[in-house]
């Protein structure tokens, strides 16, 4: 597929979802409206956990991307856009996939909460014992 103006692509990541769209650009990258770095706060972990994708395809002064990030906490929000990414990136460039793939950046991450049951305090946590 030849390189064309907007690349759109969906992340997802326990209950986050973000839809990603890559432009041609600089390498910034918006969330909802803001940079990244004042989306996520002082938090460089995340920050290279988002970059990645780009870093390993050598595409990160190429692109400009446009996330709308919702549900769920910062952090999965941050691996929705991950995948996103590049799983746009996989449709930008065919090529990709080998180097996106040994990562795991196009597997979709699948654990989610587990739900809580009856008779417990949470999914696990039980209500304290007494022998007497």
């Amino acid at each position: 597929m030849a390189d064309k103006d907007i690349i759109m692509a969906t992340g997802r990541r326990k209950t986050s979802i973000a839809v990603v769209k890559l432009v041609k650009g600089k390498g910034r990258i918006f969330v909802n409206g803001k940079t990244l770095r004042n989306y996520i706060g002082n938090r460089p972990a995340i920050e290279m956990l988002v970059y990645r994708p780009l870093v390993l395809t050598e595409t990160q002064d190429r692109y400009d991307v446009r996330v709308k990030a919702v549900g769920g906490g910062i952090v999965a929000q941050c691996g929705a856009i991950r995948h996103g990414i590049s799983r746009a990136l996989l449709k930008s460039n065919e090529d990709f996939r080998s180097v996106l793939k040994v990562e795991g950046l196009l597997t979709r991450d699948p654990r989610v909460k587990e739900r809580k049951k009856y008779g417990r305090k949470r999914a696990r946590k039980r209500f304290q014992f007494s022998k007497r």
